[in-house]
């Protein structure tokens, strides 16, 4: 697999919101569930099913194997369960159910309706593709490799009124990072999936390439690197080293985050961006916190205050 240079800062683009207040304050990131994702064609490769049907029957049977034999192993040990020969009863349960779901396929293969030239191996690689789908279910936490971009801001940055944190990413975290390529093909051969299951590991880095890291070259813009974790909300593996406020973020968000995180362990440096004179271009400049403390928080009925000692002169 081809070295990657990691950059020096990765940005995430937030609109203000709960959630955002999490990553900000409790250093959290969430890893969503790919499925939310805009692009319809995000993480979802096709399956070249360069390889007979018998073939294919295997793959499937393992891939089905090994997930009902995941799902049942974590529910015994969320319940507790360690009842009398439990690992040997789940490996016979996982199976069976591998090989009734085998058996069902060949079945509907004979289906005279089919109108194709081998609806058994149509319909594995379709079962296949969709166990993959499921063998990936993990969370994705997406970033970017600018906290600059017009188009990041507008889509991402909830219309420039957002922020942007950005992070470096100590070692320990790289593994977890990829980079995402743009264009190319979705398609993954079969027999990189088999590959994969004999324990090759070339083999595996293409099928997670092929699921995690491939985006249509529309998107290039983003210049993607994603962290992939389990879903849903949990503590920071990166480094919080900056926050960067849209250009029509409000001063009143401005003064809460930098109040929000003074006294912090590890200081963060604030930003602000701004149009760049003449040109369609943003700029990354630093935030005035002297200037924006000076005027706020503001007390509303103070200006009544000097009136009413005027008042008391009389």
């Amino acid at each position: 697999m081809a070295m990657r240079k990691i950059p020096e800062r990765l940005y995430k683009y937030r609109t203000f919101s709960n959630r955002t207040l999490d990553a900000l304050i409790a250093d959290q990131v969430f890893f969503a569930d790919p499925s939310t994702f805009n692009d319809p064609l995000d993480t979802k490769p096709t399956l070249d099913t360069d390889i007979d049907a018998d073939a294919l029957a295997g793959i499937l049977s393992r891939l089905v194997e090994q997930r009902v034999n995941a799902e049942m192993s974590a529910a015994a040990k969320t319940i507790r369960y360690r009842g009398p020969k439990t690992i040997s009863h789940i490996a016979a349960h996982s199976r069976r159910r591998a090989e009734q779901v085998v058996a069902e396929i060949r079945y509907h293969a004979t289906n005279p309706e089919y109108d194709i030239e081998d609806p058994a191996r149509f319909l594995f690689g379709q079962y296949i593709e969709e166990e993959l789908l499921r063998r990936y279910g993990k969370g994705i936490f997406s970033l970017a490799e600018r906290a600059d971009c017009p188009l990041m801001w507008s889509h991402y940055g909830d219309q420039h009124k957002g922020v942007c944190i950005g992070y470096s990413i100590p070692p320990r975290a790289a593994g977890d990072l990829h980079k995402i390529s743009y264009g190319g093909s979705r398609l993954i051969a079969a027999s990189a999936v088999a590959a994969m299951l004999d324990g090759d590991e070339e083999a595996r880095h293409q099928v997670d390439e092929a699921v995690l890291t491939k985006k249509a070259v529309d998107w290039r813009y983003e210049r993607e690197w994603r962290l992939v974790g389990p879903r849903g909300p949990h503590d920071s593996p990166l480094e919080m080293e900056e926050v960067v406020f849209g250009m029509r973020c409000s001063h009143t968000v401005k003064f809460a985050i930098v109040k929000a995180l003074t006294g912090r362990s590890r200081p963060v440096r604030f930003y602000e961006i701004r149009e760049r004179h003449g040109r369609f271009l943003l700029g990354r400049y630093t935030l005035d916190v002297d200037e924006l403390s000076a005027s706020l928080p503001r007390r509303a009925l103070e200006m009544y205050d000097h009136f009413d000692d005027l008042s008391g002169e009389a």
